[in-house]
């Protein structure tokens, strides 16, 4: 069988894919079919729990749950569009069903090119370019972009595709730098040219004709196009380990400092992670960023539409990058690839999509005894693992950060270069993301409660009135909530089950949000509808299998969510249950000049961190530091002592103690 040896989480493989190839074909004898996705289907939890439970208490495995696929992809013939599950183990189709005509499934790479191909040969098109009557070695290009939704009615499959000039022949050119003010709209199914939009080069909507082009230099952002010499004065920064890595990878089985976990990729979602384990305790059962939506905030047609869905419009794994040893991540690197199918069903390899590798990230903890000049001083070393995702003009980074002190960290930064407009002020975008967090903290049923620091009443137990406590809300039912920062509030997961034996509280986990702005889009607007879960920053729902999408499965040309904001309706039970915390968190970017044309790294994190789980700081067995150990080398023109023990026992400070014999 194709899956005997594979885990229930591992990614799929390029002979499932065929697989799935095989048994569609005999389902549909005699029709064309078109592949949009060919992808593992997430196990059924009920059904995975007991064998990834035996993995964790080392007792020998039952029998791994059945191996499930799924499948979009239209019919030719008709052009209708299908949705399928297959029982990989079985060889067979749990279910194939129609979608509703006005559902669209997202982009692939063959669709995108195909749609560029078909808007540079268009005779529309082509006139248009000759209006601009272009020097010789002046181009033009485009980029096919999702068309996003202003009517209820339309259920064509379009597709907006916005011009560029291209000044120089090189594969680096900017050529965002010169857009056009045509934009052609196609039927992505008929290839039919539905109309050619002209846009705005003002504050208001106006539109003119295609004219002659003014030339204007590009503004490039490759080295070798640059103006301006490169910097002569930075030296190599080598980060080396001799010994090895402090990881285990067995396939995509991870284990490093306490830290157990598997490594998950799929083309929606790209980069998850499975039963993450903390000295063979539950703490998680998966992570994933779910769902992330961009509105561009501009009023004027037809930029009106312009709100991407990364991950379900296209999919963060069928835009990773191959990273490249020695300039996307440092030090010792392990990669790992994934799969995707073409639009024909063949698979498709991606190579070096995720990089894992330490960092050294300052210091973990240190203490210096006054009384004796004696310090401990420990190292934070942290394990990374990383994708970047390039979705047209932006990049997306994405790093979960593991440490020594029971600390997960999801990273973003966001860089690239902006969607630019024929316009002289640049309109800004949210980037709104959606982190799914399926806890399993001491077990796999959870509560979700948030903290707030208050002051005291103004009581005799408060006479000095300086005093402030605690209040906590038990989020028992479905729902949402604010953050606060001026009640310092904080979101914890705790097991209701297990009490920690110092605090005599549950064991929890907090998490450390990321207070952000949420969609500036009036809730009258089809694109509030849409990307409903960006209007709270958390949502509490009970877990159920294929609920793993913020915005719901289908995003393209969606008319609404049907995600956290339809699930939270239900108002299930939530305390003492398996739940999910979805938080929402992001960027709200107005452009800068600096900001073209490449944008430097805009960061924001958030952290899930151990409260009241362990009964003392996890990280006190982490080894000492000591140069002996790290081998820093000293600046010629400094001097100074290093950090061996013996360097630092004797700092000259005088002795407050006396010995007693």
């Amino acid at each position: 069988m194709v899956t005997q040896a594979r885990h229930p989480f591992d990614p799929i493989s390029p002979e499932e894919i065929k697989l799935a190839v095989r048994i569609l074909e005999a389902a549909f004898p005699g029709v064309e079919l078109r592949y949009k996705r060919i992808d593992l289907n997430e196990p059924i939890k009920n059904d995975v729990l007991p064998y990834i439970e035996a993995e964790r208490l080392r007792r020998p495995l039952p029998s791994p749950p059945a191996r499930l696929l799924y499948t979009l992809f239209h019919r030719l013939d008709t052009g209708a569009f299908y949705k399928a599950v297959l029982n990989a183990d079985k060889r067979t189709i749990v279910y194939a069903k129609e979608l509703p005509r006005e559902v669209q499934g997202p982009i692939d790479p063959d669709e995108i090119t195909e749609i560029e191909e078909l808007c540079m040969r268009h005779p529309a098109v082509l006139a248009e370019i000759e209006k601009l009557q272009l020097p010789a070695g002046v181009a033009v290009c485009n980029d096919p972009w999702m068309y996003g939704t202003d009517n209820e009615t339309e259920s064509r499959r379009l597709f907006q595709c916005f011009m560029y000039l291209v000044e120089v022949d090189h594969p680096q050119n900017n050529h965002y730098s010169l857009p056009c003010k045509f934009s052609p709209v196609f039927d992505g199914l008929t290839h039919e040219l539905v109309r050619m939009d002209y846009l705005p080069g003002g504050p208001d909507s106006e539109t003119t004709q295609t004219q002659p082009w003014k030339p204007v230099k590009a503004i490039q952002y490759t080295h070798d196009l640059l103006d301006e010499p490169v910097r002569t004065d930075l030296k190599p920064y080598i980060v080396q380990q001799p010994e090895g890595p402090s990881y285990t990878a067995d396939g995509n089985s991870i284990y490093w400092q306490k830290w157990r976990f598997r490594l998950g990729f799929n083309i929606r979602e790209g980069l998850v992670l499975y039963n993450i384990t903390y000295d063979n305790r539950n703490v998680f059962y998966r992570l994933a960023v779910s769902e992330m939506t961009v509105p561009y905030g501009d009023p004027r047609a037809p930029y009106h539409r312009k709100q991407a869905f990364d991950v379900g419009d296209t999919g963060f794994g069928m835009n990773a990058n191959q990273l490249s040893l020695g300039c996307d991540c440092l030090g010792h690197i392990k990669y790992f690839d994934g799969y995707r199918n073409d639009c024909k069903g063949n698979p498709v390899q991606l190579k070096n999509v995720i990089c894992m590798h330490e960092q050294d990230n300052g210091l973990q903890h240190k203490h210096t005894n006054y009384r004796t000049g004696a310090a401990t001083v420990v190292r934070n070393r942290q394990l990374v693992l990383q994708m970047i995702c390039t979705v047209a003009n932006y990049e997306y980074i994405f790093a979960y950060i593991f440490d020594q002190a029971g600390n997960v960290e999801l990273e973003v930064r966001a860089t690239g270069i902006l969607s630019t407009v024929p316009f002289d002020n640049e309109n800004g975008q949210t980037h709104m993301f959606s982190f799914r967090i399926d806890p399993a903290i001491d077990g796999f049923k959870n509560t979700v409660y948030y903290e707030d620091s208050v002051p005291m009443p103004e009581d005799d137990s408060n006479p000095w009135l300086v005093g402030y406590t605690t209040e906590s809300t038990v989020m028992n039912k479905a729902s949402t909530a604010n953050t606060s920062v001026d009640r310092n509030r904080v979101f914890k997961i705790r097991n209701d089950t297990i009490n920690n034996p110092i605090t005599y509280k549950p064991v929890a986990y907090k998490l450390q949000t990321a207070p952000s702005q949420m969609l500036l889009v009036n809730k009258n607007a089809l694109g509030y509808r849409r990307a409903e879960f960006a209007t709270k920053p958390i949502w509490v729902t009970k877990y159920q299998d294929d609920e793993l999408y913020a915005a719901g499965e289908f995003t393209n040309q969606s008319r609404r969510a049907e995600g956290v904001e339809t699930w939270v309706q239900r108002k299930d039970n939530t305390e003492n249950e398996d739940v999910v915390l979805w938080h929402t968190f992001g960027l709200t970017h107005n452009p800068r000049i600096e900001d073209f044309p490449v944008m430097p790294m805009e960061r924001v994190s958030v952290m899930l961190k151990p409260d009241g789980f362990f009964t003392k700081n996890p990280a006190l067995d982490v080894p000492q530091s000591t140069q002996t150990f790290n081998k820093s080398t000293l600046h010629p023109e400094t001097s100074g002592a290093c950090c061996s023990p013996s360097a630092r026992s004797g700092s000259g400070k005088a002795k407050l103690y006396k010995r007693i014999d």
